[in-house]
């Protein structure tokens, strides 16, 4: 079945000029690229868009940093894209992540870690009406 599925370019991998590494790494595994632009979220965008994970210790500090800089949300599409993704890009903590996965590569620790990626399916319908309401 063909999904679609959200990846979010976080603000160490644009400040790092790794948005087209990271692209074509997703191209390169198939998927085709819907819908994707530049945005610098508003502190409350970014407390929004993670609301899922009010009253845990570390979510001001999840606001803070992706809200310090561009982040390029990208739909994906394509068989099975949430678990392939989620492969793809690898364990959240860099540390954990398979060799050659984009955390592994590109992440510098579980907060800095280049990427997200929608974790299910209802996950990625929510966080991809987000950033494209009309999509």
């Amino acid at each position: 079945m063909v999904q679609r599925t959200l990846l979010i370019i976080k603000p160490d991998a644009t400040e790092r000029d790794l948005i087209g590494q990271i692209l074509s790494r997703v191209e390169s595994a198939r998927f085709k690229i819907v819908a994707m632009k530049m945005v610098h979220l508003k502190p409350e965008e970014a407390r929004k868009f993670y609301a899922v994970h009010e009253g845990k210790p570390f979510l001001d500090a999840l606001v803070d940093y992706m809200s310090s800089g561009p982040v390029v949300p990208v739909v994906l599409e394509k068989e099975n894209a949430i678990l392939d993704l989620r492969d793809l890009v690898g364990a959240t903590n860099p540390e954990s992540a398979a060799s050659g996965t984009v955390r592994d590569v590109y992440g510098r620790d579980i907060q800095c870690n280049s990427v997200h990626a929608s974790d299910a399916e209802e996950t990625a319908k929510t966080e991809t009406r987000f950033f494209f309401p009309d999509l």
